[in-house]
Protein backbone atom coordinates (compact mmCIF):
# COMPACT_ATOMS: atom_id res chain seq x y z
CA UNK A 1 0.00 0.00 0.00
CA UNK A 2 2.80 2.40 0.75
CA UNK A 3 4.45 1.85 -2.27
CA UNK A 4 1.14 2.03 -4.56
CA UNK A 5 0.12 5.27 -2.35
CA UNK A 6 3.26 6.96 -3.50
CA UNK A 7 2.98 5.96 -7.15
CA UNK A 8 -0.35 7.19 -7.25
CA UNK A 9 1.03 10.28 -5.80
CA UNK A 10 3.45 10.74 -8.45
CA UNK A 11 0.84 10.45 -11.35
CA UNK A 12 -0.85 14.17 -10.61
CA UNK A 13 2.10 15.48 -13.07
CA UNK A 14 1.56 12.37 -15.65
CA UNK A 15 -2.13 13.02 -15.42
CA UNK A 16 -2.09 16.76 -16.00
CA UNK A 17 0.21 16.03 -19.12
CA UNK A 18 -1.80 14.08 -20.29
CA UNK A 19 -5.20 15.86 -20.12
CA UNK A 20 -3.43 19.60 -21.06
CA UNK A 21 -1.91 17.54 -23.95
CA UNK A 22 -4.92 16.83 -25.49
CA UNK A 23 -6.30 20.18 -25.32
CA UNK A 24 -3.63 22.88 -25.20
CA UNK A 25 -0.57 24.36 -27.16
CA UNK A 26 2.66 23.08 -27.06
CA UNK A 27 3.52 25.71 -24.45
CA UNK A 28 1.10 24.50 -21.85
CA UNK A 29 2.63 21.11 -22.13
CA UNK A 30 6.17 22.46 -21.46
CA UNK A 31 4.34 24.69 -18.41
CA UNK A 32 2.86 21.93 -16.55
CA UNK A 33 5.80 19.34 -17.17
CA UNK A 34 8.33 21.87 -15.95
CA UNK A 35 6.23 22.70 -13.19
CA UNK A 36 5.27 19.35 -12.35
CA UNK A 37 8.87 18.56 -11.83
CA UNK A 38 9.37 21.07 -8.99
CA UNK A 39 6.11 19.75 -7.91
CA UNK A 40 7.53 16.42 -7.70
CA UNK A 41 11.00 17.53 -6.50
CA UNK A 42 8.58 18.54 -3.18
CA UNK A 43 6.26 16.16 -2.80
CA UNK A 44 9.46 13.43 -2.71
CA UNK A 45 11.02 14.98 0.19
CA UNK A 46 7.98 15.96 1.95
CA UNK A 47 7.28 12.69 2.23
CA UNK A 48 10.78 11.23 3.07
CA UNK A 49 11.14 13.60 5.77
CA UNK A 50 6.95 13.18 7.04
CA UNK A 51 8.72 8.97 7.02
CA UNK A 52 10.41 9.87 10.72
CA UNK A 53 6.97 10.60 12.03
CA UNK A 54 6.18 6.88 10.76
CA UNK A 55 9.39 5.32 12.25
CA UNK A 56 8.97 7.48 15.48
CA UNK A 57 5.41 6.85 16.02
CA UNK A 58 5.44 2.97 15.13
CA UNK A 59 8.51 2.84 17.74
CA UNK A 60 6.16 4.32 20.59
CA UNK A 61 3.55 2.49 20.00
CA UNK A 62 5.16 -1.12 19.26
CA UNK A 63 6.93 -0.12 22.95
CA UNK A 64 3.31 0.14 24.42
CA UNK A 65 3.76 4.01 24.89
CA UNK A 66 0.69 5.79 23.02
CA UNK A 67 1.03 9.13 25.27
CA UNK A 68 4.71 9.64 23.64
CA UNK A 69 3.64 8.67 20.27
CA UNK A 70 0.89 11.28 21.10
CA UNK A 71 3.58 13.73 21.71
CA UNK A 72 5.31 12.92 18.40
CA UNK A 73 2.93 13.14 16.17
CA UNK A 74 2.47 16.80 17.88
CA UNK A 75 5.72 17.87 17.23
CA UNK A 76 5.34 16.40 14.09
CA UNK A 77 2.29 18.20 13.37
CA UNK A 78 3.79 21.78 14.00
CA UNK A 79 7.08 21.06 12.81
CA UNK A 80 5.16 20.54 9.39
CA UNK A 81 3.13 23.69 9.78
CA UNK A 82 5.64 25.70 10.00
CA UNK A 83 7.37 24.20 6.84
CA UNK A 84 4.13 24.60 5.17
CA UNK A 85 4.06 28.09 5.63
CA UNK A 86 7.31 28.63 4.91
CA UNK A 87 7.18 26.75 1.81
CA UNK A 88 4.43 28.16 0.83
CA UNK A 89 5.17 31.87 0.83
CA UNK A 90 8.74 31.25 -0.88
CA UNK A 91 7.73 28.96 -3.72
CA UNK A 92 4.52 31.60 -4.30
CA UNK A 93 6.52 34.32 -4.25
CA UNK A 94 9.58 32.44 -5.98
CA UNK A 95 7.55 31.11 -8.97
CA UNK A 96 8.76 33.23 -11.27
CA UNK A 97 12.65 32.40 -10.10
CA UNK A 98 11.79 29.15 -10.13
CA UNK A 99 10.51 28.56 -13.76
CA UNK A 100 13.73 31.06 -15.02
CA UNK A 101 16.38 28.43 -12.67
CA UNK A 102 14.31 25.37 -14.55
CA UNK A 103 14.96 27.30 -18.12
CA UNK A 104 11.13 27.52 -18.59
CA UNK A 105 10.89 28.43 -22.66
CA UNK A 106 9.80 31.96 -23.26
CA UNK A 107 6.42 30.89 -24.91
CA UNK A 108 5.52 28.65 -21.85
CA UNK A 109 7.37 31.04 -18.94
CA UNK A 110 4.02 32.75 -17.71
CA UNK A 111 1.78 29.63 -17.76
CA UNK A 112 4.99 27.77 -16.07
CA UNK A 113 5.17 30.40 -13.66
CA UNK A 114 1.38 30.36 -13.20
CA UNK A 115 1.24 26.71 -12.55
CA UNK A 116 4.13 26.70 -10.07
CA UNK A 117 2.64 29.40 -8.26
CA UNK A 118 -0.98 27.68 -7.82
CA UNK A 119 0.62 24.68 -7.16
CA UNK A 120 2.47 26.35 -4.72
CA UNK A 121 -0.49 27.79 -3.17
CA UNK A 122 -1.42 24.66 -2.42
CA UNK A 123 1.66 23.05 -0.63
CA UNK A 124 0.66 23.40 2.55
CA UNK A 125 -2.24 20.05 1.50
CA UNK A 126 0.61 18.26 -0.39
CA UNK A 127 2.64 18.61 3.62
CA UNK A 128 -0.90 18.05 5.30
CA UNK A 129 -1.58 14.64 3.29
CA UNK A 130 1.70 13.49 3.90
CA UNK A 131 1.96 14.25 7.86
CA UNK A 132 -1.67 12.95 8.01
CA UNK A 133 -0.92 9.53 5.86
CA UNK A 134 2.79 8.97 8.21
CA UNK A 135 0.53 9.28 11.31
CA UNK A 136 -1.81 6.54 9.84
CA UNK A 137 1.14 4.24 8.42
CA UNK A 138 2.69 4.68 12.35
CA UNK A 139 -0.50 3.27 14.05
CA UNK A 140 -0.27 0.46 11.40
CA UNK A 141 -2.63 1.47 8.87
CA UNK A 142 -0.92 1.48 5.18
CA UNK A 143 -4.29 1.35 3.55
CA UNK A 144 -6.26 4.12 4.48
CA UNK A 145 -3.77 6.53 2.85
CA UNK A 146 -3.42 4.36 -0.10
CA UNK A 147 -7.58 5.23 -0.19
CA UNK A 148 -6.64 8.93 0.35
CA UNK A 149 -4.69 9.30 -2.31
CA UNK A 150 -6.39 6.82 -4.97
CA UNK A 151 -9.52 9.17 -4.14
CA UNK A 152 -7.80 11.98 -4.74
CA UNK A 153 -6.49 10.93 -8.12
CA UNK A 154 -10.01 10.35 -9.74
CA UNK A 155 -10.80 13.90 -8.71
CA UNK A 156 -7.87 14.97 -10.44
CA UNK A 157 -8.61 13.26 -13.67
CA UNK A 158 -12.32 14.56 -13.15
CA UNK A 159 -10.90 18.33 -11.97
CA UNK A 160 -8.54 18.04 -15.14
CA UNK A 161 -10.89 17.19 -18.06
CA UNK A 162 -13.39 20.27 -16.42
CA UNK A 163 -10.81 22.54 -16.18
CA UNK A 164 -8.68 21.87 -19.09
CA UNK A 165 -11.14 20.17 -21.79
CA UNK A 166 -14.32 22.25 -21.03
CA UNK A 167 -13.75 25.34 -19.59
CA UNK A 168 -9.78 25.52 -21.95
CA UNK A 169 -7.91 26.89 -18.67
CA UNK A 170 -4.72 25.04 -19.65
CA UNK A 171 -2.03 24.76 -17.25
CA UNK A 172 -3.96 27.14 -14.50
CA UNK A 173 -6.64 24.54 -15.23
CA UNK A 174 -4.19 21.59 -14.45
CA UNK A 175 -2.69 23.53 -11.57
CA UNK A 176 -6.46 23.91 -9.95
CA UNK A 177 -7.28 20.72 -10.45
CA UNK A 178 -3.73 19.17 -8.94
CA UNK A 179 -4.26 21.53 -5.99
CA UNK A 180 -8.41 21.00 -5.50
CA UNK A 181 -7.84 17.00 -5.54
CA UNK A 182 -4.80 17.49 -2.76
CA UNK A 183 -7.07 18.96 -0.93
CA UNK A 184 -10.44 16.18 -0.91
CA UNK A 185 -7.09 13.93 0.13
CA UNK A 186 -6.61 15.93 3.25
CA UNK A 187 -10.23 16.43 4.17
CA UNK A 188 -11.19 12.52 3.86
CA UNK A 189 -8.22 11.92 5.98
Amino acid sequence: PVLLALFLQAMYGAVDLLVVGQFSSAAAVSAVSTGSQIQQSVTTVITGIAMGITVLVGQKIGEKHPHEAGMIIGSGIAMFAVIAVILTILMTCGASSLSALMQAPEEAFSETTAYIRICSAGAVFIIAYNVLGSIFRGIGDSKSPMYFIAIACVVNIGLDYLFMGYLHLGPVGAALGTTLSQLVSVAIA
